[in-house]
């Protein structure tokens, strides 16, 4: 028998969780299902009204405790006052899921072919998705540390750090009115995040903190209809995920339901990475 009802092991009443790009496109469902299952929760963004608003939102919704800050990840000073501003107000932190990516200012320029690639773009790519996700990573789990009651850490990866993308897929698909691609530099970039993963797992198992990445299929955020018909195909499910669908696997690793889970990648794709 159980020493208590298994529900409970995906409980987080108590805990506090930090997300970064918490105002993204799947970082908004993140949120609310960690506040569903009782955490407070550190919305942590590039725009403040639209954190603290977002914030107000989950202590409304789910009557748990909720707190919106600016942050630059890539910024090593910013990152660390946001991780302060957390710990004073919210008392700690026990969960922190590194969530945040980069946005292109110019979707032309990003979805160029490799050939032509801007360096530029590359470094500004990089600086988020490899270089924020370690400072944030780093002073979070150097909190963790002198708290001394473990944690649990889950970054964001991409199917497409795990295989190559389907170039044929790609043929007459738009995102916003542009052709799209999956940029070199995306694949190596979330390639690098189960990297890190597994090195953070194998580094603070010692001091029980846990360190998992989690790996979204393609979910339907406004890509045409031609995209989403080629990319459904090559899905065993037969069809593109919903951003709702990603919130399950994030609360197990968050929880003690995951309790002996470390170093691994948990692939949310609909059997995408299977064939």
């Amino acid at each position: 028998m159980f020493e208590e009802p298994v529900e409970k092991w995906f409980r987080l009443e108590g805990k506090t969780a930090v997300v970064t790009g918490a105002v993204g496109i799947l970082g908004k469902y993140f949120c609310r299902g960690l506040a569903s299952v009782g955490a407070d929760v550190a919305v942590i963004d590039l725009d403040e009204d639209s954190c603290q608003k977002f914030a107000k939102e989950l202590r409304q919704e789910y009557g748990t405790d909720a707190m919106g800050v600016a942050c630059d990840i890539t910024s090593p000073e910013e990152v660390g006052q946001m991780v302060e501003e957390v710990v004073g107000t919210l008392g700690k932190i026990n969960v922190l899921h590194n969530n945040a990516a980069a946005k292109s200012k110019d979707l032309t320029e990003y979805f160029t072919s490799f050939e032509d690639y801007s360096y530029r773009e590359w470094q500004e790519m990089m600086r988020v998705n490899v270089d924020g996700m370690f400072l944030v990573a780093q002073a979070v789990g150097k909190q963790m540390l002198s708290q001394g009651q473990g944690g649990s850490i889950i970054q964001t990866a991409s199917v497409y750090g795990v295989v190559a993308p389907d170039q044929r897929i790609y043929e007459g698909s738009e995102y916003m009115g542009v052709e799209i691609n999956t940029p070199a530099v995306y694949a190596t970039s979330k390639a690098a995040v189960i990297g890190l993963t597994k090195y953070l797992a194998t580094y603070w198992a010692k001091e029980n903190i846990r360190v998992n990445a989690i790996t979204p299929g393609g979910v339907e955020s406004g890509q045409n209809e031609q995209f989403q018909s080629l990319y459904s195909r090559r899905v065993p499910l037969g069809r593109m995920g919903k951003a709702s669908e990603m919130v399950g696997a994030l609360v197990y690793l968050a929880s003690d339901a995951s309790s002996y889970v470390t170093g691994q990648n948990l692939i949310v794709d609909g059997g995408l990475t299977t064939w």
